[in-house]
């Protein structure tokens, strides 16, 4: 009678771990923020607005929406109610018609008159300079925070949407599991001189070149610095190269 042979367990081989891609060189995060101030040397926010206050409520509608659906919705609310005073005049009713192509535009217009009502109470219909006040406003958050005090007040902010939180990770620049931490990471890297633009030139390059399902490194002016392993590779030579070891 033939032995039963048991058979032998395939070995298991250890599996390699992915390379975890080496951080960004001051150097080259200082050649990256050169290019992109070469190529746009004062880049602007894409939502229109004429006043602080009419920025404030444009961010405010702009969550998880786009700022060209915004821009639709908002020249003939603005033309009505470029202050706190009208807005509140306006009343919630009113504005929900204005803006009912925005995505959850029930709850941003409610937010959007009950913060003007704030402004007028607590602050005479001004939009205030700092950050905890703002952050205090219904519907305001850090990001919306950051976009009005960086825009409206010049003040060196960086606001971290989803265009940046992708383009920071994929390029290893400033990699982070949260918006605050990619905030803070950028912070720490980007030169002062090129703070007052940074988040307007990630975003651009977030919208328009790092885009989310088919990036289009051909066109990508820090193609050569970018840490994505899947990055397309350009060999010609659209820009300088930098020394990595600086």
């Amino acid at each position: 009678m033939a032995r039963k042979t048991t058979p032998k367990k395939a070995s298991k081989k250890p599996t390699k771990k992915a390379r975890k891609p080496k951080p960004w060189t001051p150097a080259e995060v200082e050649e990256a923020f050169r290019r992109f101030r070469k190529a746009s040397p004062a880049p602007q926010t894409e939502l229109q607005s004429v006043n602080p206050y009419t920025l404030l409520v444009a961010v405010v509608l702009s969550a998880q929406a786009t700022d060209a659906g915004v821009n639709k919705a908002t020249p003939a609310l603005f033309a009505l109610a470029d202050t706190p005073e009208k807005m509140a005049a306006l009343g919630e009713d009113r504005v929900r018609d204005f803006v009912k192509t925005i995505g959850l535009y029930r709850n941003k217009a409610k937010n959007v008159v009950e913060l003007s009502r704030r402004l007028v109470a607590e602050h005479g219909g001004r939009v205030p300079r700092e950050r905890e006040a703002l952050e205090a406003l219904p519907g305001v958050g850090r990001k919306t925070a950051n976009v009005v005090l960086n825009v409206a007040f010049g003040e060196p902010t960086i606001a971290v949407d989803t265009h940046i939180f992708r383009v920071g990770n994929r390029t290893n620049m400033a990699p982070g599991l949260t918006p605050f931490e990619i905030e803070l990471k950028l912070n720490q890297v980007v030169p002062d001189k090129y703070k007052l633009h940074a988040h307007h030139w990630l975003i651009l390059h977030g919208r328009y070149t790092c885009v989310a399902r088919k990036p289009l490194c051909e066109q990508c002016i820090i193609n050569d610095l970018c840490r994505w392993p899947e990055k397309m590779v350009v060999t010609l030579p659209l820009v300088g190269r930098v020394d990595r070891r600086a």
